[in-house]
């Protein structure tokens, strides 16, 4: 085994070539703009890892306008894969990537993972719920009186696309669903 040990023993600051491929196949950036990023995280965090904490702060840098906290605690359970209360570089690229850049299916299907709590594969409608007020209070939308309130979201997303009636969605119900709601595909993909 002694090889495999010293590969996996590499310092948490360094980036491997193996990494960069990694990124490039999973994030939308390049391998100029990776290196850049890769400096970038060693300022904020010059052991490589990014805390809780940290994480919060880093990403609030994306969204100054949203309350990010709640939402980001959940990124960061979603990207802790290893549960080791730390997230690094990697991860973290890819979450930057999939919420900044990444199409709204992709959004749509880190969200769906992200609040699949209990990871059976569905998500009932209070777990979108939580989805729904996270997503608009990272995004800061005020509005969510009658017919906005997250509840009513649900209810009209559930209502459209329980066909089983079990009040609970899989990934591709709720994806769908999302995408037929014009409400919140605005509040998701803005450009789109």
């Amino acid at each position: 085994m002694g090889s495999d040990t010293s590969k996996s023993k590499k310092r948490a600051t360094q980036l491997t070539e193996e990494e960069i491929q990694l990124l490039l196949k999973n994030t939308h950036f390049n391998r100029q703009q990776i290196k850049e990023w890769h400096q970038g995280f060693l300022k904020d965090c010059s052991k490589g890892k990014l805390d809780k904490k940290k994480f919060i702060e880093v990403y609030k840098q994306f969204y100054p306008t949203g309350k990010a906290d709640k939402f980001c605690s959940h990124v960061f359970k979603t990207f802790d894969t290893d549960n080791s209360g730390e997230i690094d570089f990697v991860e973290f690229l890819i979450a930057i990537s999939v919420t900044s850049h990444g199409d709204i299916r992709e959004k749509l299907n880190m969200a769906f993972n992200m609040y699949d709590i209990d990871k059976n594969g569905k998500v009932d409608s209070k777990e979108m719920e939580q989805i729904v007020t996270a997503i608009y209070d990272l995004l800061g939308e005020e509005n969510r009186k009658g017919e906005n309130s997250p509840a009513k979201r649900v209810e009209k997303i559930m209502t459209k696309l329980d066909s089983n009636g079990d009040r609970s969605l899989t990934k591709d119900e709720f994806i769908n669903g999302c995408l037929q709601d014009d409400f919140l595909k605005n509040l998701l993909a803005p450009n789109a």
